[in-house]
């Protein structure tokens, strides 16, 4: 977040408190014309997504650190037969 606060002249030496951000923001979108509120829902669905998929991923890499995912194919290939058999 530093880095991006760097190319807002002015917001350099902007300390903020998250503690004053909440009312803050609430404000500001209440404060919104729909075009701005629609941008701003697809900005943060856009930013939930980024951070499940990081999360996943990380997840996924210590499953498979662990050994989770050694029998993935077998499984795969058993369930489709499975499943062929009706």
């Amino acid at each position: 977040m530093a880095g991006l606060l760097g190319h807002i002249p002015g917001m350099e030496t902007t300390v903020l408190e998250p503690q004053n951000l909440r009312p803050d923001i609430i404000h500001r979108v209440e404060a919104m014309d729909k075009e701005s509120l629609l941008l701003l829902h697809r900005l943060l669905l856009s930013m939930e997504k980024e951070r499940l998929w990081r999360e996943l991923s990380a997840e996924a890499e210590t499953d498979h650190a662990s050994g989770k995912f050694d029998r993935l194919t077998d499984i795969i290939r058993e369930a489709r037969a499975e499943l062929r058999k009706g």
